[in-house]
């Protein structure tokens, strides 16, 4: 199953003729637009025009069966034109506008009379409300959905891409940091050795005594203790194996994966606070910054 990105956009006309029994039967174009971004759930918006409104329950079921997370808004318009694009009033509309605007005039004597350009505007409107849209909304719902659907898998994959991307790099990491604890603790291990000797060397110049080479070795092995990243690793290496497990699943994985990488950033910064030398801090630094490139992505992803 492929990776869901939740951003996405799709859009779909449809045009047809409102009546065959005119010489210039007007056109209807019906349009619809689907705009998808990331969220932590499902939240559907729809702006439709009058005539279309008693169809948003079939469009939210529609949506609801196919996607699971992002904030979608579905907008859909209504252009109404007859071959000449000007839209001709019947003779009935004239007669109940004037009807209308004489009302309006007695009870109102300064308002503003109706104008060719409202008169055209109200006989387009009229009709446009005469066409049952229902037989046309909902398949070009599903065309655009379907497209939508495409423009999310699209640029899932390419999420999925960079995420193996930055997986990759931090296993490098990864590796990179395992020798350099052996090497640390070697190293302190021997400076204690070597500051005890010292301290010795100060009192009576005598060898150094095996009670003082036992308690430096045990401090060197506090300190080895103290800086062993060994379980931050492993923890570190089985997250970035559930994560490729998941990119290579696919389906709806974005709260999953959020998770992990919540996980990831706590190893990172464990590691950072147990460091004892320069190249480990320069590590974890760099695996904080791959991480949070990661966390900006996961928040896309279904």
């Amino acid at each position: 199953m492929p990776v869901f990105s939740m951003t996405g956009y799709a859009s779909a006309q449809h045009s047809s003729a409102n009546s065959a029994e005119q010489a210039n039967p007007p056109t209807a174009q019906l349009g619809l637009e689907i705009r998808s971004v990331n969220s932590r759930f499902l939240d559907l918006t729809f702006k439709l025009p009058e005539d279309l409104r008693q169809l948003e329950p079939a469009l939210r079921d529609l949506l609801s069966t196919q996607l699971k997370r992002g904030k979608v808004e579905v907008r859909a318009s209504i252009e109404v034109q007859n071959a000449n694009s000007v839209s001709d009033p019947s003779p009935k509309l004239l007669q109940r506008l004037n009807a209308v605007q004489d009302n309006v005039k007695a009870w109102l004597p300064l308002a503003n009379a109706l104008s060719v350009a409202d008169v055209l505007r109200l006989a387009a409107s009229e009709q446009s409300s005469h066409r049952d849209w229902s037989q046309d909304l909902i398949p070009l719902a599903e065309t655009a959905l379907k497209a939508l659907l495409a423009a999310r898998q699209r640029e899932g994959a390419r999420l999925g891409k960079m995420l193996l991307d930055h997986i990759a790099q931090l296993r490098t990491l990864a590796e990179k940091s395992i020798p350099l604890v052996p090497q640390l603790v070697a190293q302190q291990r021997q400076r204690f050795l070597e500051r005890w000797k010292e301290a010795m060397a100060l009192t009576d110049g005598s060898s150094l005594p095996e009670a003082a080479q036992d308690r430096a070795l045990t401090e060197a092995t506090a300190f080895a203790i103290r800086i062993d990243v060994a379980e931050e690793l492993t923890r570190l290496n089985s997250h970035l194996d559930e994560l490729e497990r998941l990119i290579k699943k696919g389906g709806e994985i974005g709260k999953r994966m959020d998770f992990l990488i919540q996980e990831l950033h706590r190893e990172a910064n464990t590691m950072g606070s147990k460091s004892a030398a320069l190249e480990l801090t320069h590590i974890s630094v760099d695996m904080k910054v791959l991480i949070e490139q990661m966390r900006e992505q996961v928040q896309n992803i279904e």
